[in-house]
């Protein structure tokens, strides 16, 4: 998956002389927490977030600010070709909320931690009806290869597998999510076989 699949492509910008007050009225009104700043010909030329705006509002009230006093001047970005997981790295290492995204210096999209997760449940296929099985992929535990072949015995389909890397002591699980179906003769195989499951949502 890429950038360009998930970021929102109709952005709401801001120019560099917009006042303070004006930027956190547009964001209100859309409900959004971070500004792209361009000028005329849609170069992007700074980034701006509700914290940063809010920040100078009582200076602001004092003297003339613009956005372009405030205002990240070099942030940072992606491009609509950039995967998806390189943007979702950037974020969490850098902690920001959003990147906008640039294609020849100009303003394409904007992709934030809330289209990142939407992309990951839908991955996951959580939105739809299923049932999911967490299963611990440690020790002496059969294979992925066995667990998935017990699965299919049963006509159960497979929609998604995540391998979670334990946390401490935690061991490293399985999480299985399956089409909507009845778990209890998977659960019972799996027993059999000596595979621990931590827990089954059907």
């Amino acid at each position: 998956m890429t950038v360009r699949q998930w970021m929102t492509a109709n952005v709401v910008s801001v120019g560099e002389q917009a006042s303070i007050q004006d930027a956190l009225t547009l964001m209100k009104r859309h409900s959004i927490r971070h500004l792209p700043v361009v000028d005329p010909q849609q170069n992007l030329s700074g980034w701006i977030t509700d914290a940063d705006l809010r920040g100078v509002l009582i200076a602001s009230m004092l003297e003339d600010l613009t956005v372009k006093d405030v205002m990240v001047r070099k942030p940072y970005t992606a491009s609509p070709a950039m995967p998806l997981e390189e943007a979702a790295r950037l974020i969490l290492r850098k902690r920001i909320g959003g990147l906008p995204v640039v294609e020849g210096g100009k303003l394409v999209g904007i992709i934030t931690v809330v289209d990142i997760l939407a992309a990951f449940i839908n991955v996951m296929g959580m939105l739809g009806h299923s049932s999911r099985l967490d299963v611990t992929a440690s020790g002496q535990n059969p294979p992925l290869d066995e667990i998935t072949r017990l699965i299919r015995r049963h006509n159960a389909e497979i929609i998604s597998i995540c391998q979670l890397i334990g946390v401490g002591d935690q061991s490293p699980m399985y999480s299985i999510r399956l089409k909507k179906c009845d778990l209890t003769p998977i659960l019972d195989d799996f027993r059999a076989k000596g595979i621990e499951v931590v827990s089954a949502v059907a």
